[in-house]
């Protein structure tokens, strides 16, 4: 059975920010079940900008995407795969 979950570390100059959260938002909405960010033993909605935003997650932050079901396996490393992009920043 695959990980339903995987731990990466934010690389971003600016952590995870507005644009960085909306297409984590934009990509967990387009999951059949839940997928959730984990920072500090805090679990929110990834497909909630806002929520995403209130977990403060600066450069350097080490945080868990999680899927409910292993259907959504795609959506996880499409996420993970933004994170090992820089969400498309240069820096």
């Amino acid at each position: 059975m695959p990980e339903l979950s995987r731990d990466v570390i934010v690389i971003n100059e600016l952590g995870l920010h507005a644009r960085s959260s909306a297409k984590i938002a934009e990509i967990a909405r387009k999951a059949n079940y839940n997928v959730w960010i984990i920072k500090d033993k805090k679990m929110v909605d990834a497909s909630s900008i806002l929520d995403i935003l209130t977990l403060e997650c600066i450069k350097g932050s080490i945080i868990t995407l999680k899927i409910d079901d292993q259907s959504d396996l795609d959506i996880l490393n499409d996420i993970v795969k933004q994170f090992e992009l820089r969400f498309g920043e240069i820096n």
